[in-house]
């Protein structure tokens, strides 16, 4: 038998929940799932989570609004997707929107269209950014944990002085792995 489920969050702790709550009362909702937590992550809402995964074939999944939910568009055309996956109807109270309804289909294609066109735009720009500090000299990832003298000094010492790596890796202060690293190097 299919439910009617709804999710409410407010972002902090003084705020109320209480005017979505009645909404999706008013709806029929027959299990609600509500937070007081911020929204910036959907990973990082419980109640979000508990009420994605008790979701099944047939049901629909209430909201007041679309920024209750996510709060971006591309968090958004996740959970559409997951929903959509599940065969999962949305229903937005405030927006009008409603994924049984051819109408409602378009509306969220479009957004899903909108987020990975943001992704895109935002990838492109990064690569771009990288790319120039690149050329300014800016070094990226970890810091090398030895210079190239000391690197040469320990193949040195390994090879013409037989030190074992464990004391390679004393000696330098670093890991084994490090050492095993090194030797494997071209000189």
């Amino acid at each position: 038998m299919s439910e009617i489920v709804g999710y409410a969050r407010v972002s902090s702790v003084g705020q109320s929940l209480d005017v979505q709550l009645d909404k999706l009362n008013g709806v029929g909702c027959t299990r609600i799932y509500s937070e007081k937590r911020s929204g910036k992550q959907a990973d990082n809402r419980p109640e979000l989570q508990a009420c994605l995964q008790f979701l099944r074939d047939g049901d629909t999944l209430v909201i007041s609004r679309l920024d209750r939910m996510a709060r971006s568009v591309l968090d958004l055309a996740k959970i559409a997707e997951l929903l959509r996956r599940k065969g999962v109807v949305l229903r937005v109270l405030d927006q009008s929107i409603d994924t049984s309804t051819p109408e409602g289909k378009l509306m969220f294609s479009l957004l899903a269209s909108f987020a990975e066109f943001e992704n895109d735009i935002r990838a492109e720009r990064q690569a771009d950014g990288i790319a120039k500090a690149k050329q300014k000299g800016v070094a990226f990832g970890r810091k090398r944990a030895l210079t190239k003298d000391q690197c040469l000094r320990i193949r040195t010492l390994r090879l013409e002085e037989k030190f074992s790596v464990a004391q390679l890796a004393e000696r330098f202060n670093v890991g084994v792995a490090t050492v095993y690293r090194v030797l494997q190097e071209p000189a």
